[in-house]
């Protein structure tokens, strides 16, 4: 019986190191790029996400909660996140310099 505690401990692990790196990289995405790919707000999916991820650290993985949870982050994972990195600049958040413009960095009319 140890061997399937371990197991399952195991399991919850790698389910709350899932749903934290889908929640982190959910976190790292533009705003814009959720309207562009046509899925749900940025704040919808942190908020679905950031529950799943404290689930997944409270109950254990046989629970009802934390298997809605990591539906939850499976859809992300294999819908969202794709769609989202499709688009131009992956979707990522990137600071640029202070001169640039929406088409590229400002050359002072020359």
């Amino acid at each position: 019986m140890q061997g399937f505690d371990n197991f399952m401990s195991l399991l919850n692990m790698a389910f709350t190191v899932f749903s934290c790196f889908a929640l982190i990289d959910a976190a790292l995405r533009r705003e814009d790029a959720y309207r562009a790919a046509d899925k749900n707000t940025k704040p919808f999916w942190l908020i679905i996400l950031g529950i799943a991820f404290v689930v997944s650290l409270i109950f254990p993985i046989l629970s009802f909660l934390p298997i809605i949870g990591l539906i939850a982050t499976i859809v992300y994972m294999v819908d969202v996140r794709p769609a989202l990195r499709g688009l131009p600049g992956g979707g990522r958040s990137r600071r640029g310099s202070s001169s640039d413009g929406p088409y590229g960095p400002y050359n002072g009319g020359r």
